[in-house]
């Protein structure tokens, strides 16, 4: 859809009719709009069309919307939604005000060292490899409980839940089941999981986040 007004009016739509569908009230899931690779000029509509949530995968893009839109939005939450590479992890907690991607004992430590050096404490999820893909970021399934408690009470890093990122092509009923299931056992209460193929889907399973990109801006 070429108009990111019109699309994003569609996903909210829908997003709504699936919360219902399920039960659920359509407040309790927040729409992530995935802006990476669009330019400031393609977010501005949408920004004025009411969205305040957005999802950038790369800090250096990030870097180059977002402070410029945060002055003329305060109230943007930006969530980083791609892997983190530690020597970013400055520029993340700076900028970032959820990290989504929180995946290895190191990148933990070095978030917790920069948040008290920084005394800003953005919220964070804990991203799981619930497809255990190799060339995939995110902790194995059989290591998130053992990861969650060293987050929370070695790094005392403010973990509110997991995201994940299902097989492309597959049916990800499975991975969003687990990764609600490992996020229940830990108390954990945000699920970030479906995208723009899947997010209905995802709802009906819980899903607290969805991140929505193609589905509102189109293809880049």
């Amino acid at each position: 859809m070429s108009d990111p007004v019109a699309a994003l009016t569609a996903v909210k739509a829908q997003i709504a009719q699936a919360a219902l569908t399920a039960g659920r009230d359509p407040a309790s899931v927040t729409l992530v709009a995935v802006s990476k690779t669009h330019g400031a000029q393609s977010i501005l509509p949408v920004l004025k069309a009411g969205q305040r949530v957005f999802g950038e995968n790369r800090v250096q893009e990030a870097l180059t919307k977002f402070p410029a839109l945060k002055e003329q939005f305060p109230d943007i939450e930006l969530h980083g939604i791609g892997p983190l590479q530690t020597n970013k992890v400055r520029d993340a907690v700076a900028l970032f005000d959820v990290i989504e991607t929180v995946d290895r004992p190191k990148l933990a430590r070095v978030i917790a060292e920069e948040m008290d050096r920084a005394g800003r404490r953005p919220n964070c999820l804990i991203q799981v490899n619930t497809g255990r893909e190799p060339q995939k970021a995110g902790i194995e399934p059989e290591h998130a409980d053992r990861f969650i408690q060293v987050c929370v009470q070695e790094y005392k890093l403010p973990i509110t839940g997991l995201m994940c990122i299902p097989p492309v092509g597959g049916d990800p009923s499975q991975d969003f089941k687990m990764l609600a299931e490992i996020a229940h056992r830990n108390g954990l209460k945000v699920l970030s999981m479906g995208m723009s193929s899947d997010y209905m889907q995802a709802i009906a399973m819980g899903a607290t986040h969805v991140r929505v990109g193609t589905a509102i801006f189109g293809t880049r």
